[in-house]
């Protein structure tokens, strides 16, 4: 049984595309590596304002829908500062 679609924009539709992203960057032969593309991916192309969504409805309801890489991604992109994420692509905000 497949799980039903979260609705666009909505916080468990952030969750879907992280694990999506995570799913992607799986491949890669080193976990490391694997995790520091995921943190780029979200750090280059979401808005702060979906990051901050997504951060604020794992506060809420926990991390357990979230696939370990990119819980993994997320805890890197807390340690580093803004000056060195990757600067936003321009593009709307699809949170």
């Amino acid at each position: 049984m497949q799980a039903t679609p979260a609705p666009h924009g909505s916080a468990e539709h952030l969750v879907q595309m992280a694990n999506d992203i995570g799913n992607f960057f799986r491949s890669e032969p080193e976990r490391k590596n694997g995790i520091a593309g995921i943190a780029n991916h979200i750090a280059k192309f979401w808005t702060p304002r979906m990051r901050q969504k997504l951060l604020d409805h794992l506060k809420q309801h926990g991390e357990s829908e979230l696939d370990e890489l990119p819980r993994e991604a997320l805890k890197l992109l807390a340690t580093q500062s803004p000056a060195s994420r990757p600067r936003e692509a321009p593009g709307g905000d699809a949170g």
